[in-house]
């Protein structure tokens, strides 16, 4: 692997770093599944703390996942992420708020 060959990661960080992003990709489709989005990708980005202790050190938002409205069949309607932007659909602040309210109405149901 590229990580090990240029000394970023040990062989027990990539592992790491597989097993950590499995379990956070099991975490986030479901998460979105309940809200009622796909979650088509995202990106990760991990870090390494003083100790060499694995974080994860980056935000997941919009601009960092490509989210779907399950119940939308328009394949530029259905778009809740940067996309928006990047395809000049128009209307980001209202996606990015649709996100917002439904992952904040999943968190009320644990309250």
């Amino acid at each position: 692997d590229r990580l090990t060959l240029l000394n970023l990661a040990t062989p027990e960080q990539l592992q790491q770093l597989e097993t950590n992003a499995r379990e956070i990709n099991q975490h986030l489709k479901t998460v979105f599944d309940e809200c009622g989005v796909i979650l088509v990708d995202f990106k990760l980005e991990f870090g390494l703390d003083a100790q060499n202790q694995l974080y994860l050190a980056d935000e997941i938002s919009p601009d960092t996942c490509r989210l779907w409205d399950k119940t939308e069949t328009d394949p530029q309607k259905r778009v809740l992420d940067k996309d928006r932007f990047r395809q000049d659909l128009g209307q980001v602040e209202a996606a990015y708020q649709s996100i917002q309210e439904r992952v904040l109405n999943w968190i009320s149901r644990f309250s």
